[in-house]
């Protein structure tokens, strides 16, 4: 099981890269672009978008994408059930990796659970 608390990481990655923000503010800013274009809703929905993306980091083995993108799904209303087949699939095109970072995003998707009061 992951050892990543992931709203952490994601805040450790923002503050991390606050330096190189002020250091290559157009970089930065072209980056922030891109993602802002890439990920507009459109034909495809944005939640799609972010399923397509979590899909990514998971294949790609990246612990700071699943978090990012976890919690912009929660955000976006996704469900369980639309997680857990987006998971299957990277499974499927992944393997035995990818289900390890499949359990890393089961984790993040609990770590970003809405809070209900």
């Amino acid at each position: 099981m992951s050892t990543f608390d992931h709203p952490t990481l994601i805040q450790n990655i923002n503050h991390s890269l606050a330096g190189l923000r002020k250091a290559q503010p157009e970089a930065m800013q072209g980056f922030g672009q891109l993602a802002k274009a890439a990920m507009a809703e459109g034909a495809v929905s944005e939640k799609h978008k972010e399923l397509i993306a979590l899909a990514i980091g998971i294949t790609q083995h990246c612990s700071g994408c699943i978090g990012f993108h976890v919690k912009a799904l929660r955000r976006l209303g996704c469900t369980r059930q639309e997680l857990e087949e987006m998971l299957a699939v990277c499974v499927y095109m992944g393997g035995g990796p990818a289900l390890m970072y499949t359990a890393e995003a089961l984790a993040a998707w609990g770590a970003f659970e809405p809070v209900t009061t």
